[in-house]
């Protein structure tokens, strides 16, 4: 259910698997929805969630609203036995994250969260390279995705703290902490020290107007992150994130990482998607630098198709692991609002 960006790449993800019969679409746009049935074939589309959780046949559902829906809707859908895809973040807040997956729990039902840049074919290549030791242990590392000028419609519910969370710490930095932690074997953040601003944001500055629903609010969630974090293995992560922010032009997500035998270092363009992937090594003592081939690809597809792989195993779903990244993200803004260091317990 949802019928913006996210939720039409779920509902084609679907409609490509075999085996698959996406039964209904739930989403307020109407024409869009409409014309995103039309174009898949599907013939029930419904205007809420409600009415779409009328049909007995369902078995699993995707859930692609804006965020404060996602704990209501998700919560929902368990207690009515169906399988739950949820877009990321799983959530606004660590309570309403662990609300969801207790449901799930109690439910037994798998609850996945759609973490899609960790599926890009180039992210997949790097971590088979740190997997077969190619830069040893990894020590230092940092992750970024940074906007000129894209915050997502200014007064729409991406702006607001109520309805989404947060800005672009909680939107674009859960994505770079999931495909961050990913790549590094999934250590546990200890620490985290962070700062947030609002600079350019209230000033009216760096507006997409990409067309987001809910229109006519304000301003009072960030437009830059910075977070440094400690990590249990005693490496370090740095993430920063913007909406806005003086800097190139586009907009660009990639992380550099520093290893005892080697380095690389990933960088995507946001808008084009494509990427470039450089490892930085030794040959017999003379520093190497290799560019390596890797179409983007992977993306939704892979999350649907490994989502409905967990459900048919009966177990599986990444619902623990994004409420810990919901954590994460807690106490970075946490950690902004007193000006000192929080820890993980």
């Amino acid at each position: 259910m949802g019928v913006g960006w996210a939720g039409e790449q779920h509902a084609e993800a679907y409609a490509k698997l075999p085996g698959v019969e996406l039964a209904g679409i739930a989403g307020l746009e109407e024409p869009v929805r409409t014309e995103l049935a039309e174009r898949l074939g599907v013939e029930r589309h419904v205007a809420t969630w409600e009415e779409l959780f009328e049909d007995d046949s369902l078995d699993v559902v995707s859930v692609a609203v804006p965020t404060f829906l996602h704990a209501p809707i998700t919560i929902a859908a368990l207690e009515r036995g169906l399988h739950v895809l949820c877009e990321k973040p799983i959530a606004r807040t660590p309570d309403e994250a662990a609300d969801m997956v207790a449901a799930a729990a109690k439910a037994g039902r798998v609850l996945d969260v759609a973490f899609n840049r960790r599926q890009r074919n180039d992210v997949q290549a790097l971590r088979r390279f740190i997997e077969n030791g190619r830069l040893g242990q990894p020590y230092c590392t940092k992750a970024w995705w940074l906007r000129r000028s894209g915050i997502p419609t200014m007064g729409s519910w991406f702006t607001g703290r109520e309805t989404a969370g947060g800005g672009p710490l909680i939107d674009l930095g859960i994505h770079i902490l999931d495909y961050a932690l990913f790549l590094l074997g999934q250590p546990k953040v200890t620490t985290v020290s962070a700062s947030t601003y609002d600079l350019l944001g209230t000033a009216g500055v760096g507006d997409d107007v990409s067309g987001k629903s809910g229109g006519g609010g304000g301003f009072d969630v960030e437009d830059l992150a910075s977070a440094f974090m400690r990590l249990d293995d005693g490496g370090t992560l740095l993430l920063e994130t913007s909406w806005a922010t003086h800097r190139m032009s586009g907009m660009e997500y990639g992380i550099t990482i520093y290893g005892t035998e080697g380095g690389a270092e990933l960088r995507v363009d946001e808008q084009l998607d494509t990427g470039t992937l450089t490892l930085f090594t030794e040959v017999d003592g003379v520093p190497a630098v290799t560019e390596v081939e890797a179409e983007p690809g992977g993306g939704h597809d892979e999350v649907v198709a490994q989502f409905l792989d967990s459900v048919r195993a009966g177990s599986g779903g990444e619902g623990v692991a994004a409420a810990e990244l919901a954590r994460v993200v807690d106490a970075c803004y946490r950690s902004a609002e007193a000006r000192r260091e929080v820890a993980l317990s």
